[in-house]
């Protein structure tokens, strides 16, 4: 892990903002009612905006930071959200001006000692701090075997080191604050098959494979993956299960 920003998605930043799945409002309300006010939230990485998007009928207002231009061209306006380019380390923002923060899917990329200072810095007394992820997607076994295949056996050598945090469910982060215990939450969706692919190529070990092989991985499993699917207009439930991790630094 090192301090400098590696922009792992600007290339697939549109699809990104596309198919990405949403979180639950349940996520959403258990923050705000466990945080110490509903002024201002800080959503650090926030990618093109899944979370901010999310927080903004609970809070006055979201700030919504993220290092990469590419994927704050691709975040949806929505009243109450500002959208800033800043490091999840360096946000600017005022000293315990901020009643939660959250941190989607991108914990993992970040230099975790000095956004702990900074989300500490900036958090109100009782302020809370939401740190969560997702990993692999859940269709069906047969289906999940053949996502696995991609994700471990095709594009595995291309995963930045970090990824492998997720594969351990953030478990291994060492969190300098006390934490307690949150509810189980998980991401539904009903997707077709096209919607699935367009999510798998958002992966961003797809786009630096595709990069060094100059084909798309994903084709080399899509026929396979079709065949379990059967009918590509038929929707299917998708599930990811969270991993949420949550503080008062303060």
């Amino acid at each position: 892990m090192t301090g400098q920003f590696q922009d792992h998605f600007s290339a697939r930043a549109a699809g990104y903002a596309t198919f990405r799945p949403s979180y639950p409002d349940q996520l959403f309300e258990w923050l705000a009612q466990n945080s110490p006010g509903r002024d201002v939230a800080w959503d650090c990485a926030t990618g093109s905006g899944q979370a901010a998007l999310g927080l903004a009928p609970f809070f006055r207002r979201v700030v919504a930071t993220d290092a990469s231009p590419s994927q704050l061209a691709n975040a949806k306006p929505a009243p109450g959200v500002e959208y800033r380019e800043a490091p999840g380390e360096a946000s600017g923002l005022a000293d315990r001006s901020i009643d939660l923060v959250t941190v989607a899917q991108a914990l993992h990329w970040l230099d975790r000692p000095k956004f702990f200072a900074e989300a500490a810095r900036v958090l109100r007394p009782r302020g809370l701090l939401a740190c969560w992820m997702y990993s692999v997607m859940q269709v069906g076994a047969e289906f999940d075997r053949v996502v696995l295949r991609l994700y471990t056996d095709i594009v595995g050598p291309f995963w930045p080191g970090d990824r492998i945090l997720i594969d351990q469910d953030y478990r291994t982060i060492e969190f300098p604050f006390p934490e307690f215990e949150p509810p189980r939450f998980e991401m539904i969706v009903e997707w077709s098959f096209g919607q699935v692919m367009g999510y798998l190529r958002t992966w961003s070990a797809v786009t630096r494979y595709l990069d060094a092989n100059g084909h798309d991985p994903v084709a080399l499993v899509e026929s396979d993956l079709l065949a379990i699917w059967g009918d590509p207009s038929r929707s299917r439930v998708v599930r990811w299960p969270l991993v949420l991790r949550v503080a008062r630094p303060n």
